[in-house]
């Protein structure tokens, strides 16, 4: 009997077309013989199934079901592509551990933990995880420019501590543009994390549970375009991921190691794909993703394709690994 797969998409956030896009993917590569794949649409406004050709049914929120015809359809998997909030911050983790659904991603708390940049990086650093300096400000705060630039110096990166896709980050070379790029990362978070910049190599590395297995992809070297990583870069073609990345094996042998140490420390499960920089050998974390953009352009499913591993096996481990579960 085939399972009922919900891939649950769009969500709270900025990324809500990004996730669009991903599950959209991840709907026409799973095997339709094995699995009855239905599309749900998460928004603040609704939860519903998009049934096609304009049809659409509304998600009963006590159960995760919804009603087809005269039949009531329960769910035995979820695949999670929500980027942001609800479906990258825990809050669905925990609403589908409560119903007792397997789902795709990471736990709840590993979600939480990691969609926070702030706290993640305090975490990791006990267990001798290299990040940049950092300083953490919060909506209301008085903004205090000349300690900032003491402790991280410039420039340095203002960034929302939970967003993604480059939303609300600005590089600041100046002291007086500070208060500017915290306001524009206020408006995706009311919390502010500033780092200290890094010149160095930047590299993708995507960490996964493939048969039965914790397996990380080769990894992607990130070139920008632009002065940094940001929206345009990842999302409209001004940089260059090159995969595998033009790093030593030193380097390579160095970074692998840190990734699949993070996925196993926080005890995760899924996807994740943690970007660092390197100074010198050593790689320095910036941050984790357990719900990474899985179009065909995205940079997990290349990685993926480069270890030989199909968007279809891509897929459909993740489902296997969560109904083991």
């Amino acid at each position: 009997m085939k399972k009922n797969i919900a891939i649950i998409m769009g969500g709270y956030s900025s990324e809500y077309d990004i996730s669009i896009k991903s599950g959209n993917v991840v709907a026409r590569n799973l095997n339709k013989e094995l699995y009855e794949v239905y599309r749900v649409i998460i928004s603040k406004g609704s939860w519903y199934v998009d049934l096609g050709q304009g049809d659409s049914a509304p998600i009963n929120r006590h159960d995760f079901s919804f009603t087809l015809g005269q039949d009531t359809i329960h769910f035995d998997c979820v695949f999670n592509a929500i980027h942001g909030t609800p479906g990258e911050d825990g809050l669905m983790q925990a609403y589908f551990e409560l119903l007792g659904i397997p789902q795709t991603s990471c736990g709840c708390y590993q979600a939480s933990l990691t969609f926070n940049k702030r706290d993640l990086l305090k975490v990791l650093q006990s267990y001798d995880i290299p990040s940049a300096r950092s300083y953490s400000v919060n909506q209301g705060d008085k903004i205090d420019e000349k300690s900032i630039v003491e402790h991280v110096g410039l420039p340095c990166f203002v960034k929302a501590n939970r967003a993604g896709s480059s939303y609300g980050i600005t590089k600041v070379y100046e002291k007086d543009k500070l208060r500017s790029a915290i306001d524009h990362a206020f408006t995706e978070d009311h919390q502010v994390l500033i780092e200290a910049f890094l010149d160095g190599t930047e590299v993708s590395v995507g960490v996964i549970t493939f048969e039965g297995e914790i397996t990380v992809l080769p990894i992607t070297e990130i070139v920008s375009e632009n002065d940094f990583f940001d929206f345009e870069a990842k999302y409209q073609g001004a940089s260059d991921e090159i995969t595998p990345a033009r790093i030593s094996q030193v380097q390579l042998d160095n970074v692998q190691a840190i990734a699949k140490k993070i996925y196993e420390l926080l005890e995760m499960k899924g996807y994740t794909r943690s970007e660092f920089i390197f100074q010198g050998d050593i790689p320095y974390l910036l941050e984790v993703n357990t719900t990474p953009g899985l179009t065909e352009e995205s940079i997990l499913p290349k990685q993926a394709a480069a270890a030989g591993i199909s968007l279809r096996e891509l897929f459909e481990s993740s489902i296997i690994e969560a109904l083991r579960k």
